[in-house]
């Protein structure tokens, strides 16, 4: 189900390290020695939902970042290391009260059982605002880290043999979401009692196996933590190709992608709308934001001057596999809605210097996509789901 143009425009920041350029760390805005702190985290989610901003995600890993896509670089003059993007959101869930908090989880070569029970667990500490962007990895050092199997080496995605592989990674990530998402059902909304005259804690009829059995994964449930406040907390992904967009139609609430221009944007959209109906989700409301790399500036010329004095410290010019954005928010808010007219819901802004760029996106960009009416005045929901105008799902064990 698409939404339409009068429908909210939905807007979330992607935080990553100081920001998504790689010298971002040496600009002087940046704070780089408090990177592994939970305050410069919880400033930045501050500053997002100061601009009403639907949700933040936290990039995440199984591996040390990389310039080279599928291994390691080696190199030291680049941001290198990560918190834990889970329990990093739920540090700073208690700090926030309205912004949803949707952190990276690495669905290879982990558990979907112990990562239904961490997303439930945020979504019980939010009290309602969790979700999760589900991500896959293909590179064979990472696979060395837990020993259990090997990824082969794979040279350019272009290739039978990758698109092999990757397409298993993919198909096992549908898997993987399956697995949570029951996992979510397995205890109904009243399945607690907690009735201390009586001594009865839990019906034990409303707890469920899941009785799951795949390809990938065998996993009999339920989960040892109560059903999520959202019922079901937000799935998402990023998508690139046909392959993933099957992922996104098949198990996502909201898929990102990386369309060049809007023609691209339509096109795109109608691929997932079509993958979305061949999974017989048609009926569902499945949000497609555009994902895109921003240097903003109230003047274009001082957002390029600084693009380029960030590529003379890294040494190479900036690329990304989203569109880069150079310019002023008024100017950016043009773009955002010539692609929303495309068939986007929502947009997923990746500040290229989170030390100056988020502030441009809350205190800039906002303003000025409010004075075009397009976008809240004010948080209208208390949970993700609702700010995204999900409804929250019946639970699939509960009897009719």
């Amino acid at each position: 189900m698409s939404s339409t143009p009068s429908s909210p425009l939905h807007l979330a920041v992607a935080l990553d390290g100081t920001g998504w350029h790689p010298a971002s760390w040496r600009e002087p805005v940046a704070r780089p020695r408090e990177l592994f702190a939970a305050r410069y985290w919880a400033d930045l989610v501050a500053e997002a939902e100061r601009g009403l901003l639907d949700f933040v995600t936290f990039e995440d890993g199984l591996g040390l970042q990389s310039s080279h896509f599928l291994e390691s670089d080696g190199r030291t003059d680049q941001v290198r290391g990560r918190l834990d993007a889970v329990l990093l959101a739920a540090r700073i869930a208690p700090l926030t009260r309205h912004i949803g908090l949707v952190p990276t989880t690495v669905v290879t070569h982990t558990e979907p059982f112990h990562i239904s029970k961490a997303i439930a667990t945020l979504d019980h500490v939010s009290t309602g605002r969790a979700g999760l962007r589900a991500q896959i990895t293909a590179r064979p050092n990472e696979a060395a880290h837990f020993g259990r199997r090997t990824i082969p080496h794979i040279d350019a995605y272009e290739s039978r043999a990758a698109q092999e592989v990757v397409t298993d990674l993919f198909d096992e990530a549908a898997d993987y979401v399956e697995v949570v998402r029951r996992l979510w059902d397995s205890w109904e909304d009243d399945a607690e009692i907690r009735d201390a005259a009586t001594g009865r804690f839990i019906d034990r009829d409303k707890l469920h196996y899941i009785d799951f059995e795949g390809r990938h994964f065998s996993v009999k449930g339920p989960s040892i933590t109560p059903r999520p406040p959202q019922g079901q907390p937000v799935v998402s992904a990023l998508a690139h190709w046909t392959v993933p967009y099957r992922l996104v139609a098949r198990q996502a609430d909201i898929g990102y992608v990386t369309p060049r221009d809007a023609d691209h944007a339509r096109a795109i959209v109608a691929e997932i709308r079509a993958e979305q109906e061949a999974a017989g989700r048609a009926d569902q409301t499945l949000h497609v934001f555009g994902d895109l790399v921003v240097f903003l500036d109230d003047d274009p010329a001082a957002a390029t001057a600084r693009r380029e004095r960030l590529d003379a410290l890294a040494g190479t010019p900036y690329t990304s596999d989203a569109r880069i954005f150079i310019g002023t928010p008024a100017q950016l808010a043009d773009l955002l809605e010539e692609w929303r007219s495309a068939g986007l819901s929502g947009f997923r802004l990746r500040p290229a210097v989170l030390g100056h760029d988020l502030a441009a996106i809350t205190r800039g960009l906002v303003p000025e996509l409010q004075r075009r009416g397009a976008f809240r005045r004010a948080y209208e929901a208390d949970t993700l789901r609702g700010l995204l105008g999900l409804a929250r799902p019946a639970n699939r064990y509960a009897a009719a």
